[in-house]
C-alpha cells in the first residue's frame, strides 16, 4: 500500500469535510468525484450549482455538497463572524458582504466556524491569495509563533528514510533567521510524526557538516539547531550537516560520527526558501518523487495551499492530508 493511501485508509477512519473554493476548476471536480466515490472524506464546494453540474457534467457530483454564496442561509452568520474578526481593521459589514462572495474568504470562515475542518485551494490562485485570508480568519495556533510550509515527499525505489520526507519551508519564509528556522524545524518535526506514526529524524541543512565550513550562513543553522534543540529535546534534531550526511549511512560515519540523525534523517530542513523550493523540484523531476503541497504547519485549522500545476490525483493526496491534520485538532 502506497504512503497516501494509508493517510487515505486513516481519514477514512474518521471522516471529516474538507471545503474546495475553486470549484470552477475541472481539477478540482474530478478530485471531489474520486474522494466522494471512495469515502474517505465529505467535500464542500463553493459556486453556482448549475455552472458547477454543467463543467462536471461527465463526473459523479451527487455525494457532493455545493454552497452557493448567492443562496446560502447561513451566509448573514459568516458576514458577521468576518467582520466580528476584521472590525479592528477596519472592516465593515457592507465590505464584509461583499467578501463573503468571494469563495476564497468564504471557505476560509467555514472551516473558523467549524462548518468544515480544512481547506484546500491553490488549484487557480497563488499561495498569497489561498494563505491571506486563512492568516486573516482561521489564524496561527496557541502557542506558534511561525506558520511555515512543506512538501511531503515520497520517493519511489528510496534507500533512504523509507521514502516518505518532510521538506520545509519549500513554499512560505523566504530567509528565515535562526529563530524561525528553529520554529520550522519544531513545526515539521511534529508533522512528519503526525503524519507517518514514526519517529522524526530533523537534519538541519547547510553547505557544511559539522564546522566544515564556517560563514554567517553556517552560522545561522548552527544556531538554529541549537535553538531547536532546547526548545523541543523530545525531538530528535542536529545539524548543521550537507544533504549526503543528513541521509547517507556511510557518509554520516566519516562527517558526522556519533549523530543520531546523520544518515537517518526523513525530516530536511532547508536554510532558506531558494535552497527548499529547488529542493523539492529537483526530488520530484529527477527522482521522479510524489510532491504534496505545499501544506501549511501553525494554522489553527488546517489550510492548504496547492501548486497551480497540479493534477486531480494531487488534490486528492492533499485532502488526504489536510483530513488527517484535522482529525488531530
Amino acid at each position: 500500500m502506497s504512503f497516501i493511501n494509508t493517510l487515505i485508509e486513516r481519514a477514512r477512519s474518521e471522516r471529516k469535510k474538507i471545503v474546495l473554493p475553486e470549484a470552477n476548476d475541472y481539477r478540482v471536480l474530478e478530485a471531489a468525484s474520486k474522494i466522494t466515490a471512495n469515502g474517505f472524506a465529505d467535500i464542500l464546494l463553493i459556486g453556482n450549482p448549475d455552472e458547477i453540474k454543467t463543467l462536471g457534467k461527465d463526473l459523479d457530483l451527487s455525494k457532493v455538497e455545493i454552497i452557493d454564496p448567492d443562496n446560502y442561509d447561513n451566509l448573514p452568520k459568516c458576514v458577521e463572524t468576518f467582520y466580528e474578526l476584521r472590525k479592528a481593521k477596519g472592516m465593515t459589514m457592507e465590505k464584509a458582504n461583499e467578501m463573503m462572495h468571494d469563495a476564497q474568504y468564504l471557505a476560509c470562515t467555514l472551516v473558523k466556524m467549524g462548518v468544515c475542518d480544512g481547506m484546500v485551494s491553490g488549484a487557480a490562485h497563488s499561495s498569497a491569495d489561498t494563505l491571506r485570508p486563512a492568516l486573516q480568519i482561521v489564524k496561527t495556533a496557541p502557542g506558534t509563533a511561525l506558520v511555515s510550509a512543506f512538501f511531503l515527499m515520497v520517493v519511489p525505489n528510496c534507500d533512504f528514510g523509507d521514502g516518505v520526507f518532510v521538506f520545509a519551508d519549500s513554499g512560505l519564509n523566504e530567509m528565515p533567521n535562526s529563530e524561525a528556522l528553529a520554529e520550522i524545524a519544531i513545526s515539521s518535526a511534529k508533522t512528519y510524526e503526525q503524519l507517518t506514526g514514526k519517529q522524526a529524524k530533523v537534519a538541519m541543512l547547510s553547505y557544511s557538516t559539522k564546522g566544515s565550513a564556517h560563514s554567517t550562513d553556517t552560522d545561522k543553522v548552527i544556531e538554529a539547531t541549537k535553538i531547536a534543540q532546547a526548545k523541543a529535546p523530545q525531538f530528535l534534531i542536529d545539524g548543521e550537516l550537507q544533504l549526503d550526511a543528513a541521509i547517507v549511512p556511510s557518509v554520516a560515519k566519516s562527517k558526522a560520527p556519533g549523530s543520531k540523525v546523520a544518515g537517518q534523517a526523513n525530516v530536511l530542513i532547508f536554510p532558506d526558501l531558494d535552497a527548499g523550493n529547488i529542493g523539492y523540484k529537483l526530488t520530484q523531476r529527477l527522482a521522479k518523487a510524489e510532491a504534496y503541497g505545499p501544506i501549511t504547519q501553525g494554522i489553527a485549522k488546517p489550510v492548504n495551499d496547492l501548486s497551480r500545476g497540479c493534477s486531480a490525483d494531487d488534490i486528492v493526496g492533499a485532502v488526504a492530508i489536510t483530513a488527517v491534520q484535522a482529525q488531530a485538532k
